[in-house]
Protein backbone atom coordinates (compact mmCIF):
# COMPACT_ATOMS: atom_id res chain seq x y z
CA UNK A 1 0.00 0.00 0.00
CA UNK A 2 1.08 3.40 -1.06
CA UNK A 3 1.81 5.93 2.04
CA UNK A 4 1.58 9.53 1.81
CA UNK A 5 2.14 12.12 4.59
CA UNK A 6 0.60 15.79 5.43
CA UNK A 7 0.36 17.45 8.73
CA UNK A 8 -3.55 17.47 8.56
CA UNK A 9 -6.31 15.59 7.03
CA UNK A 10 -9.76 16.88 6.41
CA UNK A 11 -12.29 14.54 4.78
CA UNK A 12 -15.04 16.46 2.82
CA UNK A 13 -15.46 19.99 1.13
CA UNK A 14 -18.54 21.54 2.24
CA UNK A 15 -18.43 24.51 4.42
CA UNK A 16 -17.52 22.49 8.14
CA UNK A 17 -14.11 21.35 5.57
CA UNK A 18 -12.87 24.23 3.81
CA UNK A 19 -13.76 26.63 6.50
CA UNK A 20 -10.99 24.13 9.05
CA UNK A 21 -8.70 24.01 5.72
CA UNK A 22 -8.31 27.54 5.79
CA UNK A 23 -7.36 27.57 9.57
CA UNK A 24 -5.48 24.63 9.64
CA UNK A 25 -3.42 25.81 6.89
CA UNK A 26 -1.66 28.35 8.98
CA UNK A 27 -0.27 25.72 10.97
CA UNK A 28 0.81 23.10 8.07
CA UNK A 29 0.37 21.54 4.89
CA UNK A 30 -3.90 20.02 4.64
CA UNK A 31 -5.19 17.74 2.06
CA UNK A 32 -8.71 17.94 1.53
CA UNK A 33 -10.12 14.51 0.30
CA UNK A 34 -13.26 14.20 -1.42
CA UNK A 35 -15.63 11.79 -3.18
CA UNK A 36 -16.56 13.67 -6.37
CA UNK A 37 -15.90 17.29 -7.37
CA UNK A 38 -14.77 19.37 -5.04
CA UNK A 39 -17.88 21.73 -5.01
CA UNK A 40 -19.95 18.02 -4.81
CA UNK A 41 -20.91 18.62 -0.66
CA UNK A 42 -24.39 18.53 1.02
CA UNK A 43 -23.48 22.28 1.29
CA UNK A 44 -23.92 23.15 -2.35
CA UNK A 45 -28.05 21.71 -2.20
CA UNK A 46 -28.86 23.88 0.80
CA UNK A 47 -31.39 26.21 -0.69
CA UNK A 48 -33.03 28.89 2.59
CA UNK A 49 -30.10 30.39 3.57
CA UNK A 50 -27.85 30.93 6.86
CA UNK A 51 -29.25 32.15 10.14
CA UNK A 52 -27.33 34.46 12.63
CA UNK A 53 -28.54 37.72 14.66
CA UNK A 54 -26.92 40.38 12.65
CA UNK A 55 -29.99 43.06 12.02
CA UNK A 56 -31.25 45.76 14.55
CA UNK A 57 -33.96 44.14 16.80
CA UNK A 58 -32.34 40.67 16.53
CA UNK A 59 -30.21 39.06 19.09
CA UNK A 60 -27.52 36.39 20.17
CA UNK A 61 -30.15 35.84 23.45
CA UNK A 62 -33.03 35.45 21.19
CA UNK A 63 -31.22 33.15 18.53
CA UNK A 64 -30.28 31.05 21.21
CA UNK A 65 -34.26 30.88 22.73
CA UNK A 66 -35.55 29.95 19.18
CA UNK A 67 -32.87 27.38 18.95
CA UNK A 68 -33.58 25.64 22.37
CA UNK A 69 -37.11 25.53 21.65
CA UNK A 70 -37.12 23.97 18.08
CA UNK A 71 -34.88 21.76 19.92
CA UNK A 72 -37.61 20.04 22.19
CA UNK A 73 -35.49 20.40 25.41
CA UNK A 74 -32.87 18.46 24.26
CA UNK A 75 -30.49 21.09 23.02
CA UNK A 76 -26.77 21.40 24.79
CA UNK A 77 -27.21 24.89 25.75
CA UNK A 78 -23.29 25.71 25.68
CA UNK A 79 -23.09 24.13 22.24
CA UNK A 80 -26.04 26.11 21.27
CA UNK A 81 -24.54 29.65 22.42
CA UNK A 82 -21.16 29.43 20.80
CA UNK A 83 -23.46 28.72 17.52
CA UNK A 84 -25.29 31.87 17.96
CA UNK A 85 -22.35 33.48 19.24
CA UNK A 86 -19.41 33.05 16.81
CA UNK A 87 -22.18 32.83 13.82
CA UNK A 88 -22.24 36.85 12.99
CA UNK A 89 -18.40 37.20 13.17
CA UNK A 90 -17.92 34.10 11.00
CA UNK A 91 -20.51 35.22 8.58
CA UNK A 92 -19.10 38.50 8.70
CA UNK A 93 -15.45 36.91 7.60
CA UNK A 94 -17.24 34.64 5.00
CA UNK A 95 -18.63 37.83 3.36
CA UNK A 96 -15.27 39.55 3.10
CA UNK A 97 -13.86 36.19 1.69
CA UNK A 98 -16.08 37.02 -1.37
CA UNK A 99 -19.57 35.38 -0.60
CA UNK A 100 -22.45 37.51 -2.01
CA UNK A 101 -26.01 37.61 -0.28
CA UNK A 102 -29.11 39.07 -1.02
CA UNK A 103 -29.39 43.16 -0.66
CA UNK A 104 -31.28 46.06 -1.10
CA UNK A 105 -30.40 49.69 -0.94
CA UNK A 106 -27.08 47.98 0.26
CA UNK A 107 -27.94 46.44 3.38
CA UNK A 108 -28.51 42.73 3.37
CA UNK A 109 -32.18 41.67 3.26
CA UNK A 110 -32.94 39.05 5.88
CA UNK A 111 -35.71 36.36 5.97
CA UNK A 112 -37.30 34.19 8.23
CA UNK A 113 -38.09 30.35 8.05
CA UNK A 114 -39.96 27.94 10.41
CA UNK A 115 -39.37 28.40 14.24
CA UNK A 116 -37.52 31.49 14.04
CA UNK A 117 -39.03 34.67 15.96
CA UNK A 118 -37.51 37.01 14.27
CA UNK A 119 -35.82 37.59 10.47
CA UNK A 120 -32.20 36.55 10.61
CA UNK A 121 -31.76 34.39 7.77
CA UNK A 122 -29.09 35.74 5.58
CA UNK A 123 -29.57 34.02 1.68
CA UNK A 124 -27.99 34.07 -1.73
CA UNK A 125 -31.66 33.79 -3.78
CA UNK A 126 -32.18 30.00 -3.39
CA UNK A 127 -28.89 28.43 -3.67
CA UNK A 128 -27.25 29.60 -0.51
CA UNK A 129 -25.37 26.62 -0.18
CA UNK A 130 -23.86 26.99 -3.67
CA UNK A 131 -22.67 30.45 -3.31
CA UNK A 132 -21.19 29.78 -0.03
CA UNK A 133 -18.96 26.78 -1.38
CA UNK A 134 -18.05 29.11 -4.52
CA UNK A 135 -16.84 31.96 -2.29
CA UNK A 136 -14.97 29.08 0.26
CA UNK A 137 -13.66 26.86 -2.73
CA UNK A 138 -12.20 30.22 -4.51
CA UNK A 139 -10.55 31.20 -1.41
CA UNK A 140 -8.74 27.82 -0.58
CA UNK A 141 -7.64 27.17 -4.02
CA UNK A 142 -5.60 30.55 -3.72
CA UNK A 143 -4.16 29.27 -0.93
CA UNK A 144 -0.53 27.83 -0.74
CA UNK A 145 -0.31 24.61 1.27
CA UNK A 146 -4.24 23.58 0.84
CA UNK A 147 -4.66 20.51 -1.68
CA UNK A 148 -8.02 19.24 -2.75
CA UNK A 149 -7.49 15.67 -3.69
CA UNK A 150 -10.53 14.60 -5.74
CA UNK A 151 -12.66 11.34 -6.17
CA UNK A 152 -10.41 10.02 -3.18
CA UNK A 153 -13.25 8.32 -1.00
CA UNK A 154 -12.20 8.06 2.66
CA UNK A 155 -12.39 3.63 3.59
CA UNK A 156 -11.48 3.44 7.07
CA UNK A 157 -9.57 5.66 9.71
CA UNK A 158 -5.87 4.80 10.65
CA UNK A 159 -5.95 4.63 14.58
CA UNK A 160 -2.36 3.51 16.21
CA UNK A 161 -1.93 3.20 19.90
CA UNK A 162 -5.43 5.14 20.63
CA UNK A 163 -5.11 7.99 18.34
CA UNK A 164 -5.73 9.02 15.19
CA UNK A 165 -3.07 9.69 12.46
CA UNK A 166 -4.44 8.89 9.30
CA UNK A 167 -6.80 7.45 6.39
CA UNK A 168 -7.02 4.83 4.13
CA UNK A 169 -8.64 5.98 1.00
CA UNK A 170 -10.13 4.83 -2.30
CA UNK A 171 -9.18 5.39 -5.98
CA UNK A 172 -12.83 5.65 -7.36
CA UNK A 173 -11.58 4.52 -10.82
CA UNK A 174 -9.30 1.14 -9.73
CA UNK A 175 -10.30 0.53 -6.26
CA UNK A 176 -6.69 0.85 -5.33
CA UNK A 177 -6.18 1.62 -1.70
CA UNK A 178 -4.11 3.80 -0.40
CA UNK A 179 -2.74 5.61 3.33
CA UNK A 180 -1.94 9.15 4.32
CA UNK A 181 -0.63 9.60 7.71
CA UNK A 182 -1.27 13.05 9.59
CA UNK A 183 -1.23 14.88 12.81
CA UNK A 184 -4.66 14.60 12.93
CA UNK A 185 -7.80 13.77 10.96
CA UNK A 186 -11.19 16.22 10.49
CA UNK A 187 -14.11 14.27 9.63
CA UNK A 188 -16.48 16.65 7.44
CA UNK A 189 -18.52 14.13 5.73
CA UNK A 190 -22.18 15.61 5.55
CA UNK A 191 -24.84 13.45 6.32
CA UNK A 192 -26.39 10.22 5.35
CA UNK A 193 -29.91 11.10 3.63
CA UNK A 194 -29.56 7.84 1.60
CA UNK A 195 -30.27 5.23 3.99
CA UNK A 196 -33.87 6.47 2.95
CA UNK A 197 -35.94 5.99 -0.11
CA UNK A 198 -37.09 9.96 -0.11
CA UNK A 199 -34.62 11.61 0.38
CA UNK A 200 -33.65 15.85 -0.55
CA UNK A 201 -29.83 14.96 -0.47
CA UNK A 202 -27.44 14.22 -2.96
CA UNK A 203 -26.53 10.89 -4.02
CA UNK A 204 -23.24 10.85 -1.94
CA UNK A 205 -24.77 11.38 1.39
CA UNK A 206 -24.29 8.12 2.54
CA UNK A 207 -22.85 8.38 6.06
CA UNK A 208 -19.30 7.81 5.20
CA UNK A 209 -17.90 9.64 8.41
CA UNK A 210 -19.90 8.44 11.18
CA UNK A 211 -19.68 4.67 9.58
CA UNK A 212 -15.68 5.20 9.81
CA UNK A 213 -16.19 6.75 13.10
CA UNK A 214 -18.33 3.99 14.62
CA UNK A 215 -16.33 1.30 12.82
CA UNK A 216 -13.10 2.54 14.76
CA UNK A 217 -14.39 2.71 18.51
CA UNK A 218 -15.55 6.46 18.31
CA UNK A 219 -18.54 7.58 20.74
CA UNK A 220 -22.15 8.10 18.76
CA UNK A 221 -24.94 10.20 20.03
CA UNK A 222 -28.65 10.67 18.95
CA UNK A 223 -28.49 8.92 16.47
CA UNK A 224 -32.22 8.17 16.67
CA UNK A 225 -32.87 11.55 15.47
CA UNK A 226 -33.04 12.15 11.42
CA UNK A 227 -35.28 15.23 10.60
CA UNK A 228 -37.92 15.23 7.37
CA UNK A 229 -38.04 18.61 5.62
CA UNK A 230 -41.94 18.93 5.15
CA UNK A 231 -41.61 20.01 1.96
CA UNK A 232 -40.28 17.41 -1.13
CA UNK A 233 -41.61 18.05 -4.98
CA UNK A 234 -43.49 14.91 -5.16
CA UNK A 235 -44.36 14.20 -8.70
CA UNK A 236 -44.10 10.67 -10.66
CA UNK A 237 -40.79 10.24 -12.36
CA UNK A 238 -39.02 13.65 -10.16
CA UNK A 239 -36.51 13.51 -8.12
CA UNK A 240 -37.69 14.81 -4.52
CA UNK A 241 -36.32 18.42 -5.17
CA UNK A 242 -36.31 20.61 -2.16
CA UNK A 243 -39.11 23.28 -1.78
CA UNK A 244 -37.33 25.57 0.92
CA UNK A 245 -39.01 26.41 4.20
CA UNK A 246 -38.92 29.97 2.97
CA UNK A 247 -41.26 30.18 0.71
CA UNK A 248 -43.63 29.08 3.62
CA UNK A 249 -41.56 32.19 5.48
CA UNK A 250 -42.99 34.13 2.38
CA UNK A 251 -46.02 33.59 2.98
CA UNK A 252 -46.65 30.11 0.91
CA UNK A 253 -49.58 27.62 2.62
CA UNK A 254 -49.68 23.99 3.10
CA UNK A 255 -53.31 22.71 1.73
CA UNK A 256 -54.48 19.38 1.81
CA UNK A 257 -55.69 17.92 -1.68
CA UNK A 258 -59.23 19.35 -0.44
CA UNK A 259 -57.67 22.75 -0.90
CA UNK A 260 -58.18 23.35 2.76
CA UNK A 261 -55.22 24.79 4.62
CA UNK A 262 -54.57 22.95 7.81
CA UNK A 263 -51.51 24.01 9.50
CA UNK A 264 -53.05 26.76 12.40
CA UNK A 265 -55.01 23.22 14.05
CA UNK A 266 -51.89 21.84 14.67
CA UNK A 267 -49.70 24.27 15.84
CA UNK A 268 -49.88 27.89 16.95
CA UNK A 269 -47.32 29.27 14.42
CA UNK A 270 -48.94 27.44 11.37
CA UNK A 271 -47.41 26.42 8.48
CA UNK A 272 -44.18 28.04 10.29
CA UNK A 273 -44.41 25.23 12.95
CA UNK A 274 -40.73 23.48 13.68
CA UNK A 275 -40.66 20.81 10.74
CA UNK A 276 -41.12 17.32 12.81
CA UNK A 277 -44.43 19.12 13.67
CA UNK A 278 -45.11 20.15 10.06
CA UNK A 279 -44.11 16.88 8.90
CA UNK A 280 -46.31 14.62 10.96
CA UNK A 281 -49.27 17.17 10.32
CA UNK A 282 -48.84 16.66 6.44
CA UNK A 283 -48.93 12.90 7.22
CA UNK A 284 -51.72 12.92 9.13
CA UNK A 285 -53.99 15.18 6.32
CA UNK A 286 -52.52 12.32 3.58
CA UNK A 287 -53.95 9.61 5.99
CA UNK A 288 -57.11 11.40 6.49
CA UNK A 289 -57.54 12.51 2.79
CA UNK A 290 -55.99 9.19 1.02
CA UNK A 291 -53.68 11.23 -0.59
CA UNK A 292 -49.85 10.92 -1.13
CA UNK A 293 -49.21 14.92 -0.90
CA UNK A 294 -50.42 17.88 -0.23
CA UNK A 295 -50.17 20.97 -2.02
CA UNK A 296 -48.03 23.98 -1.00
CA UNK A 297 -49.97 27.07 -2.32
CA UNK A 298 -47.85 30.38 -2.81
CA UNK A 299 -49.75 32.16 -4.95
CA UNK A 300 -50.24 34.98 -3.20
CA UNK A 301 -46.67 35.92 -3.11
CA UNK A 302 -46.06 38.25 -6.00
CA UNK A 303 -44.87 36.72 -9.23
CA UNK A 304 -42.06 39.20 -9.31
CA UNK A 305 -40.82 38.16 -5.76
CA UNK A 306 -41.46 34.71 -6.80
CA UNK A 307 -38.85 34.50 -9.55
CA UNK A 308 -36.37 36.99 -7.88
CA UNK A 309 -36.54 35.58 -5.03
CA UNK A 310 -36.19 31.63 -5.92
CA UNK A 311 -35.21 31.39 -9.67
CA UNK A 312 -33.73 28.10 -9.15
CA UNK A 313 -37.44 26.57 -7.70
CA UNK A 314 -38.97 28.36 -10.98
CA UNK A 315 -36.96 27.18 -13.26
CA UNK A 316 -37.04 22.87 -11.58
CA UNK A 317 -40.67 23.73 -11.53
CA UNK A 318 -41.08 24.94 -15.27
CA UNK A 319 -39.47 21.36 -16.26
CA UNK A 320 -42.77 19.97 -14.87
CA UNK A 321 -44.88 22.55 -16.95
CA UNK A 322 -45.72 24.05 -13.05
CA UNK A 323 -45.10 27.60 -12.32
CA UNK A 324 -45.02 28.51 -8.46
CA UNK A 325 -46.99 31.82 -9.52
CA UNK A 326 -50.41 30.13 -10.19
CA UNK A 327 -50.14 26.34 -9.52
CA UNK A 328 -50.19 24.64 -6.28
CA UNK A 329 -47.35 22.31 -6.05
CA UNK A 330 -47.56 18.99 -5.16
CA UNK A 331 -45.18 18.17 -1.63
CA UNK A 332 -44.83 15.68 0.83
CA UNK A 333 -41.98 14.93 3.38
CA UNK A 334 -38.51 13.55 2.82
CA UNK A 335 -35.35 12.47 4.81
CA UNK A 336 -33.11 15.61 5.35
CA UNK A 337 -31.11 16.03 8.17
CA UNK A 338 -29.27 13.89 11.13
CA UNK A 339 -28.97 15.23 14.49
CA UNK A 340 -27.15 12.59 15.33
CA UNK A 341 -23.79 11.98 14.95
CA UNK A 342 -19.84 11.34 16.11
CA UNK A 343 -20.16 12.95 19.59
CA UNK A 344 -18.21 15.84 19.87
CA UNK A 345 -16.76 18.28 22.64
CA UNK A 346 -17.24 22.33 21.72
CA UNK A 347 -13.66 21.94 19.65
CA UNK A 348 -14.96 19.20 17.97
CA UNK A 349 -13.02 17.05 19.47
CA UNK A 350 -14.38 13.45 20.04
CA UNK A 351 -13.28 10.25 22.49
CA UNK A 352 -10.54 9.15 20.49
CA UNK A 353 -7.18 11.48 20.40
CA UNK A 354 -6.31 13.11 17.33
CA UNK A 355 -9.77 12.67 15.46
CA UNK A 356 -12.50 16.06 14.81
CA UNK A 357 -15.30 16.42 13.61
CA UNK A 358 -17.74 19.36 12.10
CA UNK A 359 -20.45 19.38 10.42
CA UNK A 360 -23.28 17.23 9.86
CA UNK A 361 -21.30 14.00 10.76
CA UNK A 362 -20.98 15.50 14.27
CA UNK A 363 -23.10 16.09 16.98
CA UNK A 364 -22.08 18.23 19.69
CA UNK A 365 -25.94 18.56 20.96
CA UNK A 366 -26.71 21.87 18.97
CA UNK A 367 -29.97 20.81 17.48
CA UNK A 368 -31.23 18.38 20.02
CA UNK A 369 -34.26 16.81 19.18
CA UNK A 370 -35.25 18.80 16.27
CA UNK A 371 -32.88 21.78 14.26
CA UNK A 372 -33.93 24.94 13.65
CA UNK A 373 -34.33 25.95 9.81
CA UNK A 374 -30.87 27.69 8.61
CA UNK A 375 -28.66 26.51 11.76
CA UNK A 376 -26.72 23.97 10.11
CA UNK A 377 -24.69 25.70 7.40
CA UNK A 378 -24.01 28.03 10.60
CA UNK A 379 -23.06 25.25 12.18
CA UNK A 380 -20.70 23.76 9.87
CA UNK A 381 -18.60 27.43 9.45
CA UNK A 382 -18.42 28.05 13.15
CA UNK A 383 -17.04 24.62 14.63
CA UNK A 384 -15.09 24.14 11.17
CA UNK A 385 -13.43 27.06 12.27
CA UNK A 386 -13.37 26.02 15.99
CA UNK A 387 -11.96 22.25 14.98
CA UNK A 388 -9.02 23.83 13.02
CA UNK A 389 -8.13 26.24 15.68
CA UNK A 390 -7.91 23.31 18.12
CA UNK A 391 -6.19 20.75 16.05
CA UNK A 392 -3.34 22.65 15.26
CA UNK A 393 -2.86 22.76 19.22
CA UNK A 394 -2.71 18.95 19.46
CA UNK A 395 0.99 17.91 20.71
CA UNK A 396 0.52 15.27 18.01
CA UNK A 397 3.51 14.47 15.48
CA UNK A 398 3.36 12.56 12.40
CA UNK A 399 3.53 8.92 12.81
CA UNK A 400 6.20 7.07 11.32
CA UNK A 401 4.68 3.97 9.24
CA UNK A 402 1.53 2.24 8.85
CA UNK A 403 1.24 -1.35 8.59
CA UNK A 404 -2.56 -2.20 7.14
CA UNK A 405 -4.36 -4.78 9.21
CA UNK A 406 -4.85 -8.37 6.89
CA UNK A 407 -8.33 -7.97 5.87
CA UNK A 408 -10.39 -10.99 7.73
CA UNK A 409 -14.23 -10.26 6.37
CA UNK A 410 -15.62 -11.48 2.87
CA UNK A 411 -16.60 -10.09 0.23
CA UNK A 412 -20.17 -9.02 -1.19
CA UNK A 413 -22.07 -11.54 -3.73
CA UNK A 414 -24.90 -9.46 -3.96
CA UNK A 415 -25.81 -6.24 -6.36
CA UNK A 416 -24.74 -3.26 -4.65
CA UNK A 417 -27.35 -1.17 -6.43
CA UNK A 418 -29.96 -3.86 -5.14
CA UNK A 419 -29.35 -4.31 -2.14
CA UNK A 420 -28.86 -0.63 -1.67
CA UNK A 421 -32.36 0.00 -3.01
CA UNK A 422 -34.03 -2.60 -0.21
CA UNK A 423 -32.31 -1.02 2.46
CA UNK A 424 -33.34 2.30 1.55
CA UNK A 425 -37.28 0.98 1.55
CA UNK A 426 -36.82 -0.70 5.08
CA UNK A 427 -35.71 2.21 6.70
CA UNK A 428 -38.29 4.27 4.88
CA UNK A 429 -41.25 2.07 6.12
CA UNK A 430 -39.52 1.20 9.84
CA UNK A 431 -37.52 4.07 10.35
CA UNK A 432 -39.02 7.19 9.07
CA UNK A 433 -41.52 9.41 10.53
CA UNK A 434 -43.36 7.61 12.64
CA UNK A 435 -42.16 4.58 14.16
CA UNK A 436 -42.95 1.67 16.94
CA UNK A 437 -41.01 -1.45 18.31
CA UNK A 438 -42.28 -4.21 15.32
CA UNK A 439 -41.57 -2.05 12.68
CA UNK A 440 -37.53 -1.18 13.92
CA UNK A 441 -37.18 -4.68 15.14
CA UNK A 442 -37.89 -6.33 11.67
CA UNK A 443 -35.47 -3.19 10.03
CA UNK A 444 -32.71 -4.49 13.09
CA UNK A 445 -33.62 -8.09 11.47
CA UNK A 446 -32.49 -7.26 8.21
CA UNK A 447 -29.34 -5.59 8.56
CA UNK A 448 -28.50 -8.54 10.33
CA UNK A 449 -29.30 -10.75 7.83
CA UNK A 450 -26.78 -8.81 5.80
CA UNK A 451 -23.38 -10.65 4.97
CA UNK A 452 -20.45 -8.27 6.59
CA UNK A 453 -18.16 -7.63 3.74
CA UNK A 454 -15.01 -5.81 2.29
CA UNK A 455 -16.02 -3.09 -0.29
CA UNK A 456 -14.00 -3.79 -3.33
CA UNK A 457 -15.44 -0.28 -5.11
CA UNK A 458 -17.09 3.26 -4.09
CA UNK A 459 -20.66 1.65 -4.54
CA UNK A 460 -19.87 -1.50 -2.27
CA UNK A 461 -18.23 1.17 0.32
CA UNK A 462 -21.32 3.20 0.05
CA UNK A 463 -23.20 0.15 0.59
CA UNK A 464 -21.40 -0.79 4.03
CA UNK A 465 -21.51 3.04 5.36
CA UNK A 466 -25.34 3.34 4.67
CA UNK A 467 -25.59 -0.19 6.40
CA UNK A 468 -23.42 1.13 9.20
CA UNK A 469 -25.66 4.52 9.74
CA UNK A 470 -28.60 2.18 9.79
CA UNK A 471 -27.69 -0.10 12.15
CA UNK A 472 -27.10 2.67 14.43
CA UNK A 473 -30.38 4.67 13.49
CA UNK A 474 -32.25 1.59 14.67
CA UNK A 475 -30.45 0.62 17.53
CA UNK A 476 -30.97 3.79 19.34
CA UNK A 477 -34.23 4.39 18.06
CA UNK A 478 -35.25 1.06 19.63
CA UNK A 479 -33.65 2.40 23.39
CA UNK A 480 -35.49 5.89 22.78
CA UNK A 481 -39.13 5.08 24.10
CA UNK A 482 -40.64 7.96 23.87
CA UNK A 483 -41.50 10.48 21.11
CA UNK A 484 -39.33 13.32 21.21
CA UNK A 485 -39.06 16.05 18.38
CA UNK A 486 -38.05 14.03 14.79
CA UNK A 487 -37.91 10.79 16.56
CA UNK A 488 -42.17 9.51 16.83
CA UNK A 489 -42.74 6.31 18.57
CA UNK A 490 -46.90 5.23 17.40
CA UNK A 491 -46.24 2.99 20.92
CA UNK A 492 -45.09 5.97 22.63
CA UNK A 493 -46.19 8.83 21.24
CA UNK A 494 -45.87 11.17 24.68
CA UNK A 495 -42.42 12.85 25.22
CA UNK A 496 -41.09 11.67 28.86
CA UNK A 497 -40.43 14.82 30.84
CA UNK A 498 -38.05 12.43 33.31
CA UNK A 499 -36.27 12.11 29.65
CA UNK A 500 -35.72 16.18 29.12
CA UNK A 501 -31.85 16.67 28.61
CA UNK A 502 -30.83 13.24 28.57
CA UNK A 503 -28.75 12.39 25.38
CA UNK A 504 -28.40 8.84 23.65
CA UNK A 505 -24.58 7.81 23.57
CA UNK A 506 -22.79 4.72 22.08
CA UNK A 507 -19.72 4.01 23.85
CA UNK A 508 -17.72 0.64 24.31
CA UNK A 509 -20.42 -0.89 22.44
CA UNK A 510 -23.14 0.33 24.76
CA UNK A 511 -25.89 2.40 24.32
CA UNK A 512 -26.58 4.84 27.32
CA UNK A 513 -28.73 7.85 28.35
CA UNK A 514 -26.30 10.35 29.93
CA UNK A 515 -26.67 14.67 31.08
CA UNK A 516 -23.79 16.53 29.20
Amino acid sequence: MNIDHCDYIVIGSGIAGLRAALELVKKGSVKVFCKGEPWQSNTRWAQGGIAAAMQEGDTVEFHLQDTLNAGDELCYEPAVRVLVEDGPQRIEELINWGAQFDSKNGRFVFGREGAHSQNRILHAGDATGKEIVRALLNWVQQTLGIEIVPYRPAVNLIVQEGRACGVVVMDQDTGERSAVLARAVLLATGGAGQIYSHTTNPPAATGDGVAMAMRSGAEMMDMEFFQFHPTAFHYSGAPRFLLTEALRGEGAVLKNTEGKAFMKKYHPMGDLAPRDIVSRAIVSEMNATGGSWVFLDATSITRKKLYDRFPNIHQFLQGYQLDLAQDLIPVSPSAHYWMGGVRTGLDGETSINGLFAAGEVACTGVHGANRLASNSLLEGLVYGARCGASMVQQPFDLPASYEPDPLTIGYLRANPEQLRTRLQSVNWQNLGLIRSETGIKQALEFFEDTPVFDPSSVEELELLNLLDCSKLIGSFALQRRESRGSHFREDFPSRNPEWNGFHSVLRDGKIELIQL
